[in-house]
């Protein structure tokens, strides 16, 4: 049976052409005798020969998806990205572009319909979508088609276009919700939301801070990705104002703690990753299978109250320091759309236990940067640039040992990596690092400094993929600090 998508295998379908050899999104892998190569190079818009169930959703659109996930490329380095036409200002998400398609940027972006579930635009008017989780994400908009992830395989999870149409049509990228701007503030329904502490130059630095250099690592952080379950009903979209919170706090250890509004609000530059299918409760995901499960990742801000969190983290961990809020992009990239930018895995000494080892390469180059604009200022400052590249502990390591116990994870639960910095002072990941637990001045110009967030700060994170030419972005995860709100 032909594909609709034609001839190309390429990330949209169509006569995308990509390089000779090219192992990236779009093109086949060499040295490979079966009849399809990885997802990359099969292409996330259609699978192309050896397809496997095609049927049709309501309303005329067409889905087809392959009967089997992606393998793994044999050379630890992806090949060179297909000729895209570039968008190389944009930071809204962007994988390809046709000459007739304008190019969405900050202050255009394409309008996005106001929908639970995860939106492709198909064009700057044209959308459609699936559902994480078809009984939590709510209902569809009235312009949408949604299906369940679970129901899908992860080589293309279901990628469509309206019939007729030409494979000219412009981004394949994912949207969560809604764009900024729009009155959706959930990311997902009753998803839930797990954080990792993955960055070792972070959980170094924090570690000095308060136990010294000879104790800054604890026993088991270079054995295992350290990770707390967070709160799902407070992670919120981008663009959505958070609320400074309240909480116990003990400034002074000789005395008795105190109630009333955080003193030290920080940020921390995350990225996090939605599940795809999920596994069934009692059994474990093998590290061989992980990137199976995993559907797309955003950018993600993990708010964070210092001065509560000090008080109340010893011996459960995070509490009501984390739970007030958590800021997501609202452009869900998939995994497909991101090999292009894939690097070596950074060395791991000690070696991981067996079950958490794996040759494969799923580190990405992605540059991230955060900005910081207070109240009366003409212009952000960016306070920090850093790259995702620099985690110690994978997505697949993070999803493998969160399910070694036989913890069963859902379609649309959130996995986020920690916060990320670098080895570089600028590339520190949060206010408690870029400030140093609050000893030196964040400058942020025209005499302006930071040590913490005050009331009317906004944050904004980016972050992109830099092709040749071409550039893939995740949009912007903001949000702006309002005044504590004490109980009536």
């Amino acid at each position: 049976m032909r594909s609709p998508w034609g001839k190309s295998r390429g990330v949209v379908g169509g006569r995308v052409k990509p390089r000779g050899g090219a192992r990236g999104v779009a093109g086949r892998s060499r040295g490979r005798t079966s009849g399809a190569g990885p997802a990359w190079s099969r292409g996330v818009a259609g699978p192309g020969r050896g397809a496997g169930p095609q049927g049709t959703r309501p309303g005329g659109l067409r889905w087809q998806h392959a009967g089997r996930g992606p393998a793994w490329p044999s050379g630890a380095q992806p090949g060179p990205a297909p000729r895209w036409p570039a968008c190389p200002s944009s930071r809204w998400p962007r994988i390809r572009t046709s000459p007739s398609t304008t190019c969405p940027t900050a202050s255009s972006p394409p309008q996005a319909t106001q929908d639970r579930g995860l939106a492709w635009p198909l064009g700057t008017r044209s959308w459609t979508s699936v559902s994480l989780s078809t009984s939590s994400l709510g209902p569809s908009s009235p312009n949408t088609r949604m299906c369940s992830i679970s129901q899908l395989s992860t080589a293309s999870w279901a990628w469509a276009r309206p019939p007729g149409r030409k494979q000219e049509h412009s981004c394949r990228t994912c949207c969560p919700l809604a764009m900024p701007g729009s009155e959706t503030t959930r990311s997902f329904g009753d998803g839930d939301y797990t954080d990792f502490y993955s960055s070792r130059q972070h959980a170094t630095n924090v570690g000095i801070m308060f136990r010294g250099k000879e104790n800054a690592l604890m026993p088991n952080w270079l054995h295992l990705p350290v990770g707390y379950h967070g709160r799902a009903s407070s992670v919120v979209v981008s663009g959505t104002p958070i609320r400074r919170p309240m909480g116990q706090m003990s400034p002074d250890d000789s005395k008795p703690p105190v109630y009333g509004a955080c003193k030290l609000l920080d940020m921390e530059l995350e990225m996090a990753f939605f599940v795809g299918p999920g596994n069934k409760f009692g059994e474990p995901i093998p590290i061989s299978r992980a990137h199976e499960h995993i559907f797309g990742m955003v950018l993600m801000n993990d708010w964070s109250a210092r001065d509560i969190q000090k008080w109340e983290y010893v011996p459960l961990g995070p509490f009501l320091g984390k739970s007030f809020g958590t800021t997501i992009s609202p452009w869900v990239v998939p995994m497909d759309a991101l090999m292009p930018f894939v690097v070596p895995n950074p060395e791991q000494d000690p070696k991981p236990l067996p079950y958490l080892r794996h040759s494969q390469p799923y580190t990405f180059d992605i540059n991230l940067s955060v900005t910081l604009k207070g109240e009366g200022m003409s212009q952000a400052a960016t306070i920090c640039k850093s790259n995702f590249k620099y985690m110690y502990w994978t997505m697949l390591q993070q999803l493998t040992h969160h399910t070694v116990n036989g913890c069963n994870l859902r379609p649309g639960d959130l996995l986020a990596s920690g916060t990320i910095s670098g080895p570089e002072p600028e590339s520190f990941g949060s206010m408690l690092e870029l400030s140093w637990r609050g000893t030196k001045a964040i400058e942020l110009g025209n005499g302006q400094t930071r040590r913490f967030l005050l009331d009317g700060d906004e944050v904004v994170i980016t972050g992109h993929c830099q092709g040749d030419g071409y550039r893939v972005g995740f949009g912007q995860c903001a949000g702006k600090v309002l005044p504590a709100l004490p109980p009536a």
